[in-house]
């Protein structure tokens, strides 16, 4: 379950958490993103509001030009193939779905915490 801060962002975004989950998996549905790409949960450049984004191929919502502004992600999903093909094949929806299940809430959390705070990006620790 997310932190009390970013579910309070999400009922300001987008209404409840099932709205948002029912807007980002038509953002990954198969006519929205053809092919292979990335959904993303962003945190918008003032820190007050969460939006969603898709992009094709390596493209991120840290580009310049993918999005009408920089944003921060702080929750991506891989629809390219390989994520999903070899249980799924061509169900997209339903890993979709799934996905929901395995989602990292204390990690998303952390990583809006120190998007709002910081006002950039999380840093990848390899």
């Amino acid at each position: 379950k997310p932190s009390a801060e970013l579910e309070a962002m999400i009922n300001k975004s987008f209404g409840s958490i099932d709205e948002m989950k029912s807007a980002f998996e038509a953002r990954a549905a198969p006519g929205a993103l053809f092919g292979s790409g990335w959904v993303w949960i962003c945190v918008n450049a003032a820190g007050n509001e969460l939006k969603l984004v898709g992009t094709p191929n390596q493209d991120n919502p840290l580009m310049k030009g993918v999005a009408d502004e920089v944003m921060f992600p702080i929750l991506g999903l891989d629809v390219w193939e390989h994520a999903y093909y070899l249980k799924y094949q061509n169900r997209r929806p339903e890993y979709v779905s799934n996905w929901w299940n395995v989602v990292n809430w204390d990690k998303v959390s952390e990583n809006f915490a120190y998007v709002v705070e910081k006002k950039s990006g999380v840093p990848v620790r390899g």
